[in-house]
């Protein structure tokens, strides 16, 4: 028999930063920073993200483009790594994922591609407790989320991988 079900996500979303409490607002202004490292020569796309740590330390990551395109890796999963093989028993608490272009006008947050969601799934996973995800368009709105859930509800998570 076939049953039908429904998903739902929950986000909240904020016409400018300056509603956000004051620890997301510092994070979200901490991403711009980030994009100050992009490599970004082929795009002009510049994605900055600030990730902060439960220590306290606030981990910077930007896109990093390659000419061969798929040798470059996306902003989130720069830091993501760099805390992996640095920080790997401090939690993620919050990240704050920004983008620019002199192309033209962002006006909607800029969300995370399906690879970068998915090794934020993996880190959640790993320190078993949820990462908040800020959405930041600098001139425009912010979408939060609690957790990865409401972003990948179908993360891959093979069990039998595992030890």
């Amino acid at each position: 028999m076939i049953e039908k079900k429904n998903l739902s996500i929950s986000f909240e979303e904020y016409s400018s930063v300056d509603e956000l409490s004051k620890s997301d607002k510092n994070l979200c202004r901490e991403s711009e920073k980030a994009m100050s490292s992009s490599h970004s020569p082929y795009s002009g796309f510049r994605v900055g993200v600030a990730v902060q740590l439960e220590s306290g330390k606030i981990v910077y990551g930007s896109n990093q483009e390659n000419v061969a395109y798929p040798s470059g890796l996306c902003a989130e999963r720069v830091a993501l790594f760099a805390i992996g093989s640095t920080y790997p028993d401090d939690k993620i608490i919050s990240m704050a994922i920004t983008a620019q272009t002199d192309h033209f006008e962002i006006k909607e947050p800029v969300t995370s591609c399906g690879a970068c969601l998915q090794v934020m799934a993996e880190y959640e996973k790993k320190q078993s407790s949820p990462i908040n995800v800020l959405f930041y368009c600098r001139n425009g709105s912010i979408i939060r989320t609690e957790g990865i859930k409401s972003l990948l509800p179908f993360a891959f998570a093979e069990t039998r991988l595992q030890k």
